[in-house]
């Protein structure tokens, strides 16, 4: 159950539309060319774990952006690099759910409002612990920002070690299907990654929740 007073539905927020500010577009793709900067740069290795571990809860670039031109420099590094991702997504996860759990009104709904959620999360937050577990599955594998959902599990003090169980399924994943992609089709499958691979993963996973809704509720 989300805290009494973590959501203040004021007049001014009820008016506000739910879309990002032109000047925030011009920032997220000035942020977009310097991550991919960071792909060719010699301390690779670690911009990968630093971006996926802020992009858990703060920073908006997918580490899919270095991910992906790092594995087909060096296709061999594939799973390593996909573990690499992993580990700091999920470490990063837990900064998330601390500051939602901590430090709500400073720090997360400034930033929900900044990529525009404020307004939705506020919508879902009520009954969040009802599907919490699969939001995380959701999020950590669909184009859906991780970081809005790590964030969430904490200001709904979703049960840890379910948010840090379905962290790791989710983000393994989500990366090591990235990796096992490119290492077995190398460059030609990277527009189809880019661009597909996010609804993918959102169909299978529509498909796997009716199942079980399906199953559920005929038994």
């Amino acid at each position: 159950m989300l805290r009494t007073g973590v959501w203040n539905a004021g007049a001014k927020r009820a008016k506000r539309r739910c879309e990002v500010p032109r000047w925030n577009q011009i920032m997220l793709r000035a942020l977009y060319d310097w991550t991919m900067n960071l792909a060719a740069s010699r301390n690779a290795v670690g911009a990968l774990m630093a971006v996926s571990f802020v992009e858990s809860s703060v920073f908006p670039i997918p580490p899919d952006t270095l991910l992906i031109p790092m594995v087909l420099a060096d296709r061999a590094k594939a799973w390593w690099y996909a573990f690499l991702c992993t580990l700091t997504s999920v470490i990063g996860g837990l900064a998330g759910y601390a500051i939602g759990f901590y430090l709500f009104e400073s720090i997360a709904e400034p930033l929900l409002d900044f990529y525009g959620y404020a307004d939705r999360f506020s919508q879902f937050a009520v009954t969040y612990n009802d599907w919490g577990a699969w939001a995380v599955l959701i999020a950590g594998v669909t184009p859906f920002p991780f970081k809005v959902i790590t964030i969430a599990s904490g200001a709904t003090k979703l049960s840890l070690p379910i948010f840090i169980l379905a962290s790791v399924i989710a983000r393994s994943i989500r990366f090591f299907a990235v990796a096992g992609l490119l290492y077995v089709f190398g460059p030609p499958i990277r527009a189809f990654i880019e661009k597909r691979l996010g609804l993918v993963f959102t169909l299978a996973l529509g498909l796997l929740i009716g199942g079980f809704i399906v199953a559920r509720y005929a038994l």
